[in-house]
């Protein structure tokens, strides 16, 4: 007869972070976000962290060609998908004004861009859009983003600057640019005219024409922009929203578009000093949103992709709902008033925001599995028609999980914020403003402009006038239920 063991150790859900997935695909869930993407409706995808942002990026970048949406588009990876993103090796350079970080991103795209091209349609060599490539000292014979950001970085501050004796740049009487061969002048030339720059306008309209002839569009995908600065806000802040502003900029050309996969509150942190035109931005900008049948249909296509154990506990059939409640008991905590285990669950992934990452959900289920498996070798069971992940495993892999959340996403986010986080480890779970003016050491007055940054980051919940951290977050900072305030009449709290 099997085993609760041995069945449970065929149970593999995958990773919960996309980059390290290489089942990524096969449970892919194609929510209203990927939809409206592939078709092009939105550029900019923001999420929490662990809200499937990457999965969606990876998924993309990795099955276009069978998107019947995306046949004929070209999709083009801004970042190098492991290692330090490319955009790190700008903190090592001085911070230049946010004009100077357009023009990088421009010049930037334009050669990723364009060499792309010319790699995918031999016919382009020798064309205007190559001409301009070498005119710039953009060529370059090893297409991949860090070759290509290498040598821009080399080009600093000196950007769109013409460099090639053999071919000069001019625009034609109706505006138009024209590229022409010219004699070859000597470097120690005192003609000034040689090494003068030309817009970016001007030499997008070159790619532009390229691709009319190569009758293709292309989408330059951003992911990772929350990793590339860190420990550097200064130069996050001015070169994100250069980014933004290129791609503003760039919405003129209808066959070349930026796809940015943005965390939410990055977002809000670029643009929260105001920025000129954020609604065209809004406009094409979509949040990530998981709702719950969502999230119970993602965690059991995963389970379905393990045949020995579907098999094995003859589920296959089953539905969604059905499956889990074989696995898992109808409740982690008894009584009358307590809720079932899937809505225990969703409550505890959750953050002050109610965002409820999958990466909370998969690593939650993880971490209760390789509790009971632990409890599976001290007291072995066979197959019943018993849970076969018990409430104490659960409990086990939400303390698990809290730790986790606390150190990797957290206070790992926070910045600034973490010493005030930090403040509030071993105390109670509810406050009022009376005492959170305690715990932070401020007046009551000073309050609600103190606690606005950690209501944002979903570390805080107002509920009806009292503050309440979540219970993600509790066991990993030894908060424990209960107000950090008297009442006359004290209430019960799930």
């Amino acid at each position: 007869m099997a085993t609760v063991k041995s069945l449970l150790s065929k149970l593999n859900l995958g990773t919960s972070v996309a980059e390290f997935d290489d089942d990524l695909e096969s449970y892919f869930v194609e929510t209203n976000v990927f939809r409206e993407f592939i078709r092009d409706k939105v550029d900019i995808i923001a999420g929490d962290k662990g809200t499937g942002k990457t999965a969606i990026y990876r998924f993309i970048n990795k099955r276009h060609k069978d998107i019947k949406e995306l046949k004929d588009v070209l999709i083009i990876p801004a970042f190098n998908p492991s290692g330090n993103p490319i955009f790190s090796k700008l903190t090592e350079q001085a911070s230049m004004e946010e004009a100077k970080y357009v023009l990088l991103c421009k010049s930037y795209i334009l050669s990723l861009v364009g060499n792309t091209l010319i790699e995918n349609d031999p016919l382009l060599v020798g064309s205007d859009l190559d001409k301009m490539l070498k005119g710039l000292g953009l060529k370059t014979p090893s297409v991949t983003p860090k070759n290509i950001f290498s040598k821009i970085l080399s080009q600093i501050p000196n950007f769109l600057l013409w460099k090639s004796a053999e071919v000069q740049f001019s625009l034609t009487d109706s505006g138009l640019p024209a590229i022409t061969t010219k004699v070859e002048f000597s470097q120690s030339s005192t003609d000034k005219t040689e090494s003068t720059s030309i817009s970016a306008e001007d030499a997008f309209a070159v790619l532009d024409a390229a691709m009319l002839e190569s009758d293709v569009r292309a989408w330059v995908t951003f992911d990772r922009l929350d990793e590339a600065f860190q420990g550097h806000a200064d130069i996050e802040i001015i070169a994100l929203r250069g980014l933004l502003r290129t791609y503003l900029d760039l919405t003129e050309f209808a066959g070349l578009k930026l796809k940015l996969f943005l965390r939410r509150d990055l977002f809000r942190r670029i643009t929260s000093s105001g920025f000129v035109n954020l609604t065209h931005i809004n406009a094409k900008k979509l949040e990530i949103i998981w709702d719950e049948e969502d999230l119970l249909n993602l965690l059991a296509r995963r389970i379905r992709q393990n045949d020995e154990f579907v098999d094995g506990l003859g589920i296959r059939e089953l539905s969604d709902q059905e499956m889990f409640d074989r696995i898992f008991p109808d409740q982690v905590d008894f009584g009358l008033r307590k809720p079932k285990t899937w809505v225990w669950m969703m409550r505890r992934v959750r953050d002050g925001n109610d965002v409820k990452p999958p990466r909370n959900l998969i690593d939650l289920i993880k971490f209760s599995r390789e509790a009971q498996l632990r409890k599976e070798d001290r007291d072995p069971r066979n197959i019943t028609g018993d849970a076969l992940i018990e409430p104490d495993a659960l409990r086990k892999g939400l303390t698990q999980l809290s730790e986790s959340r606390v150190n990797d996403t957290l206070l790992a986010e926070a910045g600034t914020l973490s010493p005030i986080i930090n403040r509030f480890r071993d105390g109670k779970a509810e406050h009022n403003i009376d005492s959170l003016a305690e715990v932070l050491s401020l007046k009551p007055n000073e309050m609600r402009s103190a606690i606005k940054p950690l209501l944002e980051l979903g570390f805080l919940e107002d509920i009806k006038g009292t503050y309440k951290i979540p219970t993600l977050y509790r066991e990993g900072l030894g908060v424990t239920q209960g107000k950090a305030f008297q009442v006359s009449d004290s209430d019960d709290e799930d």
